[in-house]
């Protein structure tokens, strides 16, 4: 399944499955086809996303020093996928407008 997040504050931001379902789950949302994030649902959202940025990144600068002596991880991070849905949060939030996918 492919994500497709819109909001009348920001141009539209899509995902792939796994990485929709995954930042759907870490804000709380049910991993559904079609749903809405309310302006009042943004803040707790947007906190609970740059937790798991954080987490993933400490996780990811760990392994990375663990597994080689470059110390740089490789592959596409949490902050990366989650970066344009949390500024789209960001922006619908400034002007009280939900989010919906579909």
């Amino acid at each position: 399944m492919i994500y497709k997040f819109k909001s009348k504050a920001a141009g539209d931001v899509i995902m792939l499955g796994a990485n929709g379902d995954q930042v759907l789950a870490l804000i709380g949302k049910d991993r559904t086809p079609q749903g809405i994030i309310e302006p009042q649902q943004m803040a707790p959202a947007i906190a609970a996303l740059m937790a798991a940025v954080v987490a993933d990144d400490a996780a990811r600068t760990a392994a990375a020093q663990a597994d080689d002596a470059t110390g740089k991880p490789e592959g596409i991070s949490l902050r990366q996928r989650a970066w344009p849905l949390v500024e789209m949060m960001r922006r619908a939030l400034a002007e009280n407008q939900p989010i919906v996918w579909g």
